[in-house]
C-alpha cells in the first residue's frame, strides 16, 4: 500500500489554540495546495492510478481533498463517494476539550503544565488525550492494511494525527511525536510491503 500523509494548509488563528475548531485558512490556500499537488503522484488523467481519499471532517481539510480532487467531490451525495471520504472522524485533530478557541497565553498554568509535562496521558479539561488520538489513529491504518485499496492512499488532515500515524509506522512511542516536523501543506510517503513499513519522505 502507498500512502501519502498531507497536512492542510495555512489557517488563520494566531496564538489560539484549536483542534476540532473550525479556523478560516490563510489567502495563500491556491498556492500551498498546488505545492502539496507537486509532491503526488498524478491525481487524475490517463497515468493516474484511483485513489483512496479519506479527509478529516475539518473544513480545512475538506477543502484540499475538494480542491486536489475536485471531480469526485462534486460527486460526492452525502459527503461519501468512492474513493473520495470527506468526514473520517478518526482523523481529527486532537480535541482540546475547554481550550478549543482560547490564547494559549490566557489559559491556566494549573491546567496547561500537567498537559505539556505529560501530552500522551493528559488530557485538556473535556478533551482528549494524545493516547486516545493514537489509539484512533492505529485502528484506521490497521483498517487499511486488513483490505489495502488498489491506488495509491490519501489521509488528509492534521499535524497531530500525522504525527502519531508516523509514530505507528516507525514504531516510535507517542512522547516522541512532537520530534517530527509537520509543517502546513507538507506530505509525508510511506509505502507498506512484506517487510513492513518504508517511510519514504517526511514533510516534504
Amino acid at each position: 500500500m502507498e500512502l501519502y500523509l498531507i497536512r492542510h494548509t495555512a489557517v488563520l488563528a494566531p496564538g489560539l489554540c484549536y483542534g476540532h475548531l473550525d479556523v478560516p485558512l490563510a489567502d495563500t490556500f491556491a498556492a500551498e495546495a498546488e505545492r502539496v499537488r507537486a509532491h503526488l503522484p498524478p491525481l487524475s488523467g490517463p497515468a493516474a492510478a484511483p485513489w483512496c481519499v479519506l479527509s478529516s471532517p475539518a473544513t480545512r481539510c475538506r477543502r484540499l481533498a475538494e480542491a486536489l480532487w475536485p471531480a469526485a467531490a462534486a460527486a460526492a451525495p452525502a459527503n461519501v463517494v468512492a474513493p473520495l471520504i470527506l468526514s473520517e472522524p478518526r482523523l481529527r485533530e486532537l480535541h482540546f476539550g475547554a481550550w478549543e478557541g482560547r490564547p494559549w497565553a490566557e489559559l491556566p498554568p494549573a491546567e496547561l503544565d500537567p498537559w505539556m509535562a505529560d501530552f500522551v496521558h493528559q488530557a485538556p479539561p473535556g478533551g482528549e488525550s494524545f493516547a486516545e488520538l493514537h489509539v484512533r489513529t492505529g485502528a484506521l491504518l490497521a483498517e487499511l492494511l486488513a483490505a489495502p485499496p488498489a491506488g495509491p492512499v490519501a489521509l488528509i488532515t492534521h499535524a497531530g494525527a500525522v504525527r502519531s500515524l508516523l509514530c505507528h509506522a516507525l514504531a516510535l512511542p507517542p512522547r516522541q511525536a512532537f520530534q517530527l516536523a509537520v509543517d502546513y501543506a507538507s506530505v509525508s510517503g510511506l509505502r507498506h510491503g512484506r517487510a513492513g513499513w518504508e517511510v519514504r519522505f517526511v514533510n516534504r
